[in-house]
């Protein structure tokens, strides 16, 4: 039921993140599972059980990665190739996203373990379960396989949003969710090179940016 709950709210926040970005002052105050709104928090909209306590934890468990791209993203982007050689691919699009999806778990594994906190793979007392999505993926010059040598050159790698919930991984009790958006913002002054590794790069920039939000979370709560 959980999964099956977290694919609707993925389908739905695909739709509808960016609006609620962008107008966060209209969402409710209590959610449907009884979390309430956290005000003047460091991600754009946060919800969390009242009087929720992460200070018992010590170790994370992070689930598989869901990844999917922005609405028409395929579409969008091969309407404006310049060639049929830097069109994409379906499985381009697989690749970016099993990437990325990689990427997201190494660049937290990485923050949350120099930051003192155990990555596990199981589940039970003081383990903090977290169930992240990246949603609205929107590469601007993406990595696509091609016989065909080209450059493109941006002023950005893109952009894309974090949807994430955490649980307590014993009782299985939503303790918090979240949602924000990222741009990349490093080339806005002047156009570069963009390929693989400055697109991971960038990613890894904004993913790292996250990680350490929720390290910062824990170690707020330890203190």
């Amino acid at each position: 039921m959980k999964q099956a709950r977290m694919a609707v709210f993925l389908l739905t926040s695909c739709l509808v993140a960016p609006v609620a970005l962008a107008k966060s002052d209209s969402l409710p105050e209590v959610t449907e599972e009884g979390l309430h709104r956290v005000p003047d928090s460091k991600l754009a909209v946060v919800y969390a059980e009242p009087g929720a306590d992460l200070s018992s934890y010590d170790s994370v468990k992070i689930v598989d990665v869901y990844v999917a791209f922005k609405k028409n993203w395929e579409r969008d982007h091969n309407r404006s190739a310049s060639s049929l050689s830097t069109r994409v691919k379906p499985q381009d699009m697989e690749r970016i996203k099993a990437s990325l999806a990689e990427q997201f778990h190494d660049v937290f594994s990485e923050v949350l373990t120099e930051g003192g906190y155990a990555v596990t793979e199981e589940t039970g007392e003081n383990i903090l379960l977290v169930r992240p999505a990246i949603i609205d993926l929107d590469p601007e010059a993406p990595d696509i396989r091609s016989a065909t040598a080209t450059r493109t050159y941006t002023r950005s790698a893109g952009e894309m949003s974090l949807y994430i919930e955490l649980y307590d991984s014993l009782t299985g009790d939503l303790i918090a969710k979240a949602l924000d958006r990222q741009i990349d913002r490093s080339n806005a002054d002047f156009m570069t090179w963009s390929n693989r590794a400055s697109n991971s790069a960038a990613a890894k920039r904004i993913l790292k940016g996250w990680a350490e939000i929720l390290r910062d979370a824990l170690d707020e709560a330890r203190q």
